[in-house]
């Protein structure tokens, strides 16, 4: 049996829920690798994860016990450097104070007046309602911990609101049914909060009501730092009354970040629509990046930092040779990108070519010096002029074609050989090959003497 009641295990599992979700949404790259792709957002996601935590914590015959095993569950789900985070320690401290042997109210009072300041949020659930992600977004935006959550409302009409907030760990204050009473309540015991709690810093009032702004006064007038929560449309909006400033935060759900698989078949979907509207082959990632954000409701950024922490998009693009090619004239200009189907498809769409004549994949040989890797170059010139039908490819293509060949950038090889310079310089002095530029653009091509 177990030494913890089921309230109390509700409590806990329901706020490492909220709290791997904000991980999640603010920073995917503490959760491990597998479990980053995963919406904890989905009700059986957060069901099944709640009901794992729950059962096994259920089965614990102490608090230090808990507290143990709790650790190692987070461990499991969150890489090391995650356990520095905010929102780890706030889980750790909210389930610390969960403690059953410091449940007693005059104790915890005592310790609330002893510690530096606490944070209160006061909230009219008959005019505003927050959900755990928000009420953990309120929290980002305070100083001190939030350690006193108040509602006001007629809990005869609210539903189960009752239920759920007091699992969430508010206090309730029942008001009869009529208009503002719940206001009226609301203001009575928060112009008074600071004599109850004496340490109190920051308060949150929670009404999109404009009567409010008086308790507001009040509050601002004990010395409280006010934020002012109300909600407009989609939107949460928190007005911080000392610095006058405004956080908004979006009560729409992400949308879920695809799979590596599902976002490459979009972005190569997004560059043949802008192919086929421009004529034009070669695409800007900034154009790009708008077009996924307004098709997606995600940014590029976001999938990358989901999949692959520390990236940047250029860095994936470059390391799918197969699909991509990417074309940057130094780091200050713009990127474009491309795909590398667009050549190999030209294969099909060609009668003049035989079976005989398209390049099949050689037995590579080691590149110990500049020579060989002129050679290897001009072999794999060779091999895309007889496909695409043109003498001169762009230097991009050819280092894509390289890296799918060689598994390493081109950049990468020269360094290793030793060789000064830029890749465009290598070229140059490369006695079989022509190198010519077009516009911002680099092509090179077999010298006719050599073919």
């Amino acid at each position: 049996m177990s030494y913890h009641d089921s309230a109390l295990l509700e409590k806990i599992s329901v706020e490492i829920c909220q709290s791997i979700i904000a991980i999640q949404q603010q920073q995917p790259e503490l959760l491990m690798a597998k479990y980053r792709t995963i919406n904890w957002q989905i009700s059986t996601n957060k069901s099944a994860l709640s009901g794992k935590f729950r059962a096994i914590l259920g089965q614990t015959q102490s608090w230090d016990e808990l507290s143990q095993k709790l650790q190692s569950l987070l461990k499991a789900v969150l890489i090391p450097v995650a356990f520095n985070s905010k929102i780890v320690s706030d889980l750790l401290a909210y389930v610390d104070q969960l403690n059953p042997e410091n449940n007693d109210l005059i104790t915890t009072h005592l310790l609330q007046r002893q510690s530096a300041g606490i944070a209160i949020l006061l909230l009219d659930a008959e005019n505003l309602q927050l959900n755990t992600n928000t009420e953990r977004f309120l929290t980002t935006t305070c100083n001190c911990p939030l350690q006193v959550k108040i509602a006001f409302a007629n809990w005869s009409n609210r539903g189960k609101l009752d239920v759920e907030l007091h699992q969430r760990g508010y206090d309730l204050i029942h008001v009869p049914m009529g208009r503002d009473n719940a206001d009226g309540k609301m203001i009575a015991v928060g112009s008074s909060i600071h004599e109850r709690y004496l340490n109190v810093k920051e308060v949150f009032v929670c009404s999109s009501d404009k009567v409010m702004t008086n308790l507001c006064n009040t509050l601002q007038q004990n010395g409280i730092l006010v934020y002012q929560v109300s909600q407009h449309g989609e939107n949460i909006r928190v007005f911080n009354s000392a610095t006058s400033e405004t956080v908004n935060y979006s009560l729409k759900p992400l949308p879920e970040i695809p799979s590596i698989e599902q976002f490459i078949a979009q972005f190569k979907g997004l560059i043949k629509l802008q192919q086929k509207q421009t004529a034009s082959y070669w695409i800007k990632l900034s154009i790009l990046s708008k077009l996924f954000k307004t098709n997606y409701e995600l940014t590029i950024s976001q999938v990358i930092a989901h999949h692959f922490p520390g990236k940047q998009a250029k860095d994936v693009f470059i390391h799918y040779p197969s699909e991509f090619v990417v074309h940057q004239i130094d780091e200050k200009s713009e990127l474009y990108v491309t795909l590398f189907e667009y050549h190999q498809s030209k294969i099909e769409d060609s009668q003049d070519i035989s079976q005989s004549e398209i390049p099949i994949l050689k037995e590579l040989f080691m590149i110990d010096s500049p020579a060989d890797l002129e050679k290897v170059i001009k072999n794999i010139l060779t091999d895309l002029s007889r496909v695409d039908n043109q003498r001169f490819i762009d230097i991009s293509i050819l280092g894509s074609k390289f890296y799918q060949q060689y598994g390493k950038p081109i950049t990468e090889q020269i360094k290793q050989l030793k060789i000064s310079g830029s890749f465009a310089k290598f070229l140059h002095s490369c006695k079989s090959l022509q190198i010519q530029q077009v516009g911002k653009r680099w092509e090179v091509g077999v010298k006719k003497s050599e073919l």
